[in-house]
């Protein structure tokens, strides 16, 4: 549940209160109600000035009221009842007798109220919130008993059940009826401010935080009413007038903890930022040993320390000036944290849980300049640093766990390495000064240089060790990174990732977690010099290989892949790229490519920085063959991917182009909504040009420059669309620049600058040329597309020549077919084609040699006999005819 967000709870059993509709029956109901009359009686007889003296006669007629009324008191007699009960409270001031009656009604009071129908609960509901306001406003009365009553009775609302012997008639209302109507009454208000009139009764005050605590912890409507009396600033204010360390004060801080946690925070802490809040917790607070000798104390002590760590957090607090924060840093200052005495320190859970807190009071400190200053005064960045140094001597050892801490030590040191990597960063020189890298590398090598069993159980260790160092490098400062450099920490991060790497599953966390800092903080360490990019050699190149390799299948699995690709493409960038060994072997071993097969698998978010990266690998000669031989799975080339996200990248940005991609107005080639829209504020808000601002924006202003370094006229694979888009590519520079005067000449105007006619010629022939450019580069896309369109009409031209000498054949193959069935089924047919071929072969005889005639006439033979199937006088076999032939 938010801590700083108060949740109004409603109960379904009581719907919304119509307060004339209500009154109108709670009236109606009262009016016929004997019980009613009897109460009204008795309230005359109470305010009657005639009866003043009468003491005896009103306690007699008030315990017949309360015997009455044993199992409870009904609803609908709440509003006299509350009547009753205040003129009591008026008259128990001086006549004590009085107070016997109202811890009976109280007494009664612990019961649930009585309703007579299922509709009482929501008549009387008003009644019911005035009588608990009521109630609470008793503690006025000057009587401990009458008191220590009202506090019992509010502390039974959460408990209590109703008597067992209620008549048929009557029936208890629901267990949180009451409590959800305290929520709205005045009761936890009044009971705090009633805290005032206590400090020299401990026992009734104690009982009164209990039942503060009570109410704060059951409902944030409580502590928002709490809050808004001053709760937090009373309650720390007045937490030391009971017994010091005492359980007034463990209630005190555990009110303090569910007003900061339920009531609202930022109140509840404007409420304790002041210097005698700040004085009254570091009295309060137990900072001798014996002081803290039981667990109640420790426990109070723990309640005490996340309270004060919810104050730090507002910088106006003044844990600082009051000499508290001094106080609380000489905790950390542990010198039996190192050496063989490291195991007395705990002595139970409760003071391995105060230390903790401790140091992570620090990182919300350290947020404070002033408590820098104190941070170094008390030698804090020492302290830390021994207390995350791996303490691997054999006092320490578990029997069976060879180089394993205990388990409270490690928590210790895991606490303490979360709290540099917080102070580290803004305590830098003292960082330094402590050899603070130097600890931080031993630690990773104890982690790492174990055998596989301590080694996993270390990677907490690894993790948060990783932590503190990227923060530390991720500044920036030469003389950190320059100092893990000449410690050898490139060639040991390689080390470590590879192991991870190599033990760890695909779902772990932690080590993706790991392995994406660690190559962030090689990228820092790299980054801006030859050399260290030398030093990150094959070894890192190979590592690099291998995460891209495997980055685009995963990059969607999520639990931290895409992380670590974003990550290993940042590597690629500041420890290989500028250097020409690591490139070359970066290149040799299809570096290139491997980028490329990232950009087409990666969303749009990432495509900037692989982009960025291949431009500044362009500037090897080896790279360009590479990419221009590079191809996807569906055969794309390059540039074949390339131009599709320009296009997708002006479809983003809202740039005006027809249903080709092409051009649709000369004199906007470039320009988008949105560089539209910013362009009109830059020129009210003088801001910079937002014709530049836009290509570091964007891809386009990358994508052309890539393809600047591959050459325009060798790019293999592209289809017309990707033609006229390269068309507009090609002159990207020469549109941007005229956009770029476009700017100039437009804010000359508006400053009022008149140019001299020779600026004003100069100024409008740039704009004519770049349209006319535009319509240039409209003409050759109309060009493309025509000749586009005219290749797809020859190519369906073919298409349809070769549908139809297909249809042709089919039709042949028919007619030939229908022929022969005819031949086959129709004797006259077949003697007419008979007489047909015959007379076809005497014509051919008679043009054929006479040396040729023979085997005409014995051609013609055979061809008779297969249409006949008579072999004929000669009595020759038509299948030696055939062999024969």
């Amino acid at each position: 549940m938010d801590s700083g967000k108060i949740v109004h709870q409603t109960n379904p059993e009581i719907p919304a209160i119509n307060l004339t509709a209500t009154h109108k029956m709670k009236h109606l109901n009262d009016e016929v109600s004997p019980k009613r009359l009897d109460l009204i009686k008795v309230i005359r007889l109470l305010e009657d000035p005639l009866t003043t003296n009468l003491t005896e006669r009103h306690l007699l007629v008030l315990k017949k009221l309360l015997r009455r009324n044993q199992a409870g008191f009904l609803l609908r007699q709440l509003a006299d009842l509350s009547h009753i009960l205040n003129i009591c409270a008026e008259k128990a001031s001086d006549r004590p007798r009085y107070a016997s009656v109202l811890c009976g009604a109280l007494e009664i009071c612990r019961f649930p109220f009585l309703k007579e129908r299922a509709s009482d609960e929501l008549i009387y509901a008003q009644d019911v919130v005035d009588f608990l306001s009521n109630m609470g406003r008793l503690m006025r009365v000057p009587h401990a008993e009458v008191q220590e009553r009202l506090l019992q009775t509010v502390k039974s609302f959460f408990s209590s059940d109703a008597p067992t012997d209620l008549p048929e008639d009557l029936q208890p209302t629901s267990p949180v009826y009451r409590l959800q109507l305290l929520e709205r009454s005045d009761l936890p208000r009044t009971l705090l401010l009633s805290m005032a009139a206590l400090q020299n009764r401990a026992s009734t005050k104690l009982q009164l935080l209990q039942t503060i605590q009570l109410l704060s912890g059951s409902s944030d409507l409580n502590c928002a009413s709490i809050l808004e009396a001053g709760g937090a600033e009373t309650v720390c204010l007045h937490m030391n007038e009971a017994e010091r360390c005492g359980r007034a004060l463990l209630c005190s801080s555990q009110i303090l903890w569910n007003l900061l946690q339920s009531g609202g925070r930022q109140e509840a802490l404007a409420q304790l930022s002041s210097m005698e809040c700040a004085a009254s917790l570091r009295e309060a607070f137990p900072f001798e040993p014996e002081a803290t000798s039981h667990a109640s104390d420790l426990q109070l002590r723990n309640h005490l320390l996340v309270v004060t760590t919810l104050m730090a957090e507002n910088p106006a607090c003044p844990l600082v000036e009051s000499l508290f924060a001094k106080q609380l840093l000489g905790f950390i200052t542990f010198p039996e944290a190192t050496g063989s005495s490291a195991q007395k320190l705990f002595h139970s859970s409760e003071e391995l849980k105060t230390r903790k807190l401790l140091l992570n009071l620090l990182v919300v400190m350290c947020r404070n300049v002033a408590a820098l200053q104190l941070f170094r005064e008390e030698l804090v960045m020492v302290n830390l640093l021994q207390l995350v140094s791996p303490l691997v001597a054999s006092p320490e050892q578990l029997p069976g766990s060879p180089g394993c801490l205990p388990p409270q030590q490690e928590e210790l040191q895991l606490q303490a390495l979360d709290a540099l990597a917080g102070i580290a960063p803004v305590m830098l020189h003292d960082y330094m000064s402590c050899q603070g890298n130097t600890y931080l590398l031993l630690l990773l090598d104890w982690c790492i240089h174990t055998d596989a069993r301590v080694r996993v159980s270390r990677t907490a260790q690894t993790q948060r060790c990783i932590r503190v160092l990227r923060s530390v490098t991720a500044l920036g400062e030469p003389a950190v990174n320059q100092d893990l450099c000449d410690q050898g920490a490139i060639h040991q991060l390689l080390g470590v990732l590879v192991l991870m790497e190599a033990s760890c599953d695909e779902d772990d966390v932690v080590a993706m977690e790991v392995m994406t800092s660690i190559q962030l903080i090689l990228s820092a360490l790299c980054e801006t010099d030859l050399h260290k990019k030398e030093l990150f050699g094959p070894e890192g190149v190979e590592m690099v290989v291998h995460f891209l390799k495997n980055g685009s299948e995963k990059f969607y699995s999520g639990l931290g892949h895409n992380k670590l690709v974003i990550s290993t493409v940042d590597c690629v960038w500041s420890c290989i790229v500028g250097c020409s060994v690591t490139e070359g072997h970066f290149l040799a071993r299809e570096g290139a490519s491997l980028l490329l097969d990232l950009l087409a698998a990666t969303p749009s978010c990432v495509r900037g920085v692989i982009l960025a990266t291949l431009l500044d690998l362009c500037s090897n000669p080896e790279s360009r063959p590479q990419i221009l031989g590079w191809r996807d799975a569906g055969g794309q080339s390059a540039a074949g991917v390339l131009l599709p996200l320009w296009r997708e990248e002006e479809e983003e940005l809202g740039v005006l182009r027809n249903r080709h991609g092409g051009i649709t107005d000369p004199k906007k080639p470039l320009l988008s909504r949105l560089q539209e829209e910013s362009s009109s504020l830059s020129f009210a808000a003088n801001a910079p040009s937002a014709a530049v601002l836009e290509t570091s924006e964007n891809l386009r202003a990358k994508i052309y420059l890539l393809l600047c370094s591959l050459g325009f006229q060798e790019l293999p694979g592209l289809s017309a669309g990707d033609y006229v888009t390269l068309s507009i590519v090609r002159r990207y520079l020469d549109f941007k620049v005229a956009e770029v005067w476009r700017e100039i000449s437009r804010e000359l105007i508006l400053d009022g600058v008149k140019p001299i006619s020779s600026d004003k010629e100069a100024l409008r022939s740039i704009c004519e040329s770049s349209e006319e450019t535009a319509r240039r580069t409209m003409e050759e896309q109309a060009r493309i597309l025509e000749e586009q369109q005219q290749e797809e009409i020859r190519e369906e031209m073919l298409v349809y020549a070769e549908m139809k000498t297909q249809r042709t054949q089919q039709q042949l193959a028919a007619k030939s077919w229908d022929r022969f069935v005819s031949r086959t089924s129709n004797y006259s047919i077949l003697k007419e084609e008979k007489a047909q071929r015959m007379k076809y072969m005497e014509s051919e005889l008679k043009h054929e040699a006479p040396a040729d005639r023979p085997a005409k006439r014995f051609i013609s033979h055979i061809l008779a006999v297969e249409n006949t199937g008579d072999p004929g006088p000669a009595g020759i076999n038509v299948t030696l005819a055939r062999t024969s032939v």
